[in-house]
């Protein structure tokens, strides 16, 4: 499930990103979208590509990697995010969810670290 309001577009310094032609309101959720799970051997030759870059490490002990389907691996990263995403492991599917109002034309953006409000520095420089 993806809302229909939800687009993709180019940003001013990030490449491409998701953003909504209409005000998404707090506790919204916007995408649920399945993941492809993969092993910890398959990991390691994501690793050694670009696809590397927008994996999300899954599993309670993070062990295994997942591809997110739909819009999830466009989401561009801000320590001071507009939503959040939640992994429901059993179902094998990412949620994103609104944090605060959204307004139209506005780009969402997610907390790479996974907690929406979580400021520990990723592991490359985010802009």
């Amino acid at each position: 499930m993806i809302l229909p309001c939800l687009y993709v577009a180019e940003t001013a310094d990030m490449g491409r990103g998701v953003f909504t032609n209409r005000k998404i309101t707090a506790g919204e959720v916007v995408e649920i979208s399945p993941v492809i799970v993969l092993t910890a051997e398959e990991r390691k030759l994501i690793d050694q590509t670009l696809l590397h870059d927008y994996i999300f490490e899954w599993g309670e002990d993070r062990t295994l990697c997942a591809v997110a389907l739909g819009y999830v691996s466009i989401y561009n990263h801000s320590y001071e995010s507009n939503c959040e995403y939640e992994m429901d492991y059993a179902q094998r599917t990412m949620q994103i969810k609104a944090v605060r109002d959204i307004e139209e034309g506005e780009e969402l953006l997610i907390n790479y670290n996974g907690d929406w409000d979580n400021d520990t520095p990723l592991w490359f420089e985010a802009r």
